[in-house]
């Protein structure tokens, strides 16, 4: 029977996600499995891979052949790396130890990748955050620069308003005044006119 290890499909659409499965080649995608493997989310950035390592290993050393993409996934995860490295042991081409001690090294350099990458999405993410507040900053700043120059115009128009305001009433007082004398003149000079005429018949008399 031939076995091979490949990705079988659940999840929503446009956001799906994987088993990683050992199954029959004539099995169909989604059908029945022999054995899962772990679990491939593609949604995340970096990728998620939860992976059953030895298992992984015990079935490529059985002869299971995988798909393209569950080949990439278990060569990120190292798997081919250590199935390479015990065919090595298995021929005497290397000792269990200096296997071993090859896996780790190489271990170590794929963690300090993938935690670059880590760190530079991390970073890259930053980034784009603070230029993100920076450009809004810029924006909230020309938005109050535009309201305070409207409320300075405003303010002048209302000055204006009311400067003129308070010279038309200053016109309408004095001309309130001018017209009250023109009014009170004319009754002044009539209530004189009778005790001066009084007061000239008055030295005639004392004359005669």
């Amino acid at each position: 029977m031939a076995v091979r290890i490949r990705l079988q499909r659940h999840g929503k659409k446009r956001a799906a996600f994987y088993h990683i499965v050992v199954a029959d080649a004539r099995a169909k995608r989604d059908g029945r499995c022999i054995e899962r493997l772990g679990t491939y989310n593609p949604n995340t950035n970096p990728a998620t891979i939860d992976l059953n390592f030895d298992n992984a290993v015990n079935w490529l050393e059985k002869g299971a052949q995988p798909s393209d993409t569950a080949r990439a996934i278990l060569s990120y995860k190292g798997v081919l790396m250590k199935n390479h490295l015990n065919v090595g042991v298995r021929k005497g081409a290397l000792t269990e130890e200096q296997a071993q001690a090859k896996f780790e090294k190489w271990l170590e350099e794929k963690n300090a990748k993938v935690d670059g990458k880590v760190k530079n999405l991390a970073d890259a993410k930053a980034k784009a955050e603070k230029d993100r507040l920076a450009a809004e900053a810029k924006v909230n700043e020309a938005r109050a620069a535009e309201l305070a120059a409207k409320n300075a115009e405003l303010a002048a128009e209302v000055a204006e308003v009311e400067a003129e305001a308070t010279t038309e009433e200053v016109a309408e007082e004095a001309a309130a005044e001018t017209e009250a004398v023109v009014e009170e003149t004319p009754e002044a000079a009539a209530e004189e006119a009778p005790e001066a005429a009084a007061e000239e018949a008055t030295e005639e008399k004392k004359e005669e």
